[in-house]
């Protein structure tokens, strides 16, 4: 086992004992009164703090307790994402060619695929378009097919609520283009709707299609004739967790999923980042990763597997940084952009927040110093109280210093 997580795994260290006239309460102390607040059952919540410098635990409650994290379950996607796949990772969209090229004319089909890029838009089917105009195409035959083979054909993630489809995701497929908009409706056939575009981003190019479009599955002797790129996996991982978005989330653990085990599935991609977590040291009992956004109700984590991903990132020269630019900046970016603003912590907690109806959660950095994980559960969860405690403990830890 690496050092640190052998430290982090430590019981927490007791703090000697201190006139009350000659100093401060202990750390310890602080910290346990500022999680103190009503309505909000400590039995059902829990908190891990870890000085970065030492790997001291300063402060635990409940540490292995497995616990509903809400978005919080991002940062152990995003942590699996980073290490299997690179922070310069891109996801592709492809033109395909099903038949031979005479003259001017394509004879037979067009196949616009997709592999998951949540951030798959207009700008980039012009793009695409264009690059199949530049190879000399003016005229098909055939039709545009939508090919969203890639992932499997489930549209939402497993365990999520009815009413999260479309309100808190777009449907999930691997070939979205503008997250299935147009206007203000959402389309349930997120890759027609994309291939859709694609065929009058062709025509705008030059390149008349004979047909329309269909839903289908390139040939293995398909032709690629043109790709796009998303950005950088960590710009699309600072939607995910700055920004919070479940969509790009799933889009990811699926992408995931099929690049390493060759299986888009929100399970495989799940089954990746429990093996990454794995093989970190990080401990894993009562972990359940359900799905990549947090909404699903079988989720659950403990505050030492969120500490223990925190911590691994930050001793990784090449992950710290990375991980650090995709979390909310307290008082400056975000879902903490309105929160933790006063000056003692303006700019110090970087930090993933986590919410739903049965849990509120905060874990992250603060001041470069130390490593937190705060969960707390409820039927519901008292979401403005859970928040006070959370803010409290952070204002603890920023007190003392950098």
């Amino acid at each position: 086992m690496k050092p640190y997580l052998a430290i982090l795994l430590a019981a927490a260290a007791v703090a000697s004992p201190v006139s009350a006239t000659a100093a401060p309460a202990p750390l310890p102390t602080r910290l346990e009164r500022a999680l103190a607040v009503p309505h909000v059952d400590p039995a059902r919540s829990a908190a891990l703090a870890v000085d970065l410098r030492s790997g001291e635990v300063v402060f635990e409650r409940n540490r292995a307790r497995a616990l509903a994290p809400a978005s919080t379950v991002k940062l152990a996607v995003s942590y699996a994402l980073l290490v299997r796949l690179g922070p310069v990772y891109r996801v592709r969209t492809e033109a395909l060619g099903e038949g031979a090229l005479e003259g001017a004319t394509w004879r037979g089909d067009l196949v616009l695929k997709g592999y998951g890029d949540p951030t798959l838009d207009k700008w980039r089917l012009r793009s695409l378009a264009r690059k199949v105009a530049a190879r000399g195409i003016r005229h098909v035959t055939g039709t545009v097919v939508a090919d969203e083979s890639f992932f499997d054909a489930k549209r939402v993630g497993p365990g999520w609520k009815r009413s999260y489809y479309i309100k808190e995701s777009p449907p999930l497929s691997a070939l979205v283009a503008d997250r299935a908009r147009e206007g203000a409706r959402t389309s349930r056939s997120p890759a027609l709707h994309a291939a859709d575009r694609f065929r009058r981003f062709l025509r705008e190019a030059g390149v008349r299609v004979a047909g329309g479009t269909r839903a289908g599955v390139a040939s293995p002797a398909a032709k690629s004739l043109a790709t796009v790129q998303s950005r950088p996996l960590a710009r699309l991982l600072r939607a995910v967790n700055a920004a919070s978005d479940n969509f790009a989330a799933e889009l990811l653990l699926k992408h995931l999923g099929g690049a390493e085990t060759g299986r888009g599935t929100t399970a495989g991609g799940a089954a990746v980042v429990m093996d990454a977590l794995r093989a970190a040291g990080i401990p894993l009992r009562g972990v359940v990763v359900a799905d990549g956004s947090g909404l699903s109700l079988l989720d659950r984590l403990t505050v030492e597997a969120l500490a223990g991903i925190l911590a691994a990132a930050w001793t990784d020269p090449v992950l710290r940084g990375v991980m650090l630019s995709t979390l909310a900046v307290s008082g400056r970016r975000g879902t903490l952009e309105r929160r933790l603003r006063g000056p003692a912590v303006n700019g110090r907690v970087a930090a993933k927040t986590g919410t739903t109806s049965i849990s509120s959660g905060l874990a992250g950095y603060v001041s470069g110093r130390f490593a937190f994980a705060i969960l707390h559960n409820g039927s519901p969860v008292s979401f403005w109280w859970a928040r006070t405690a959370q803010d409290r403990f952070v204002k603890v830890l920023a007190s003392q210093g950098a």
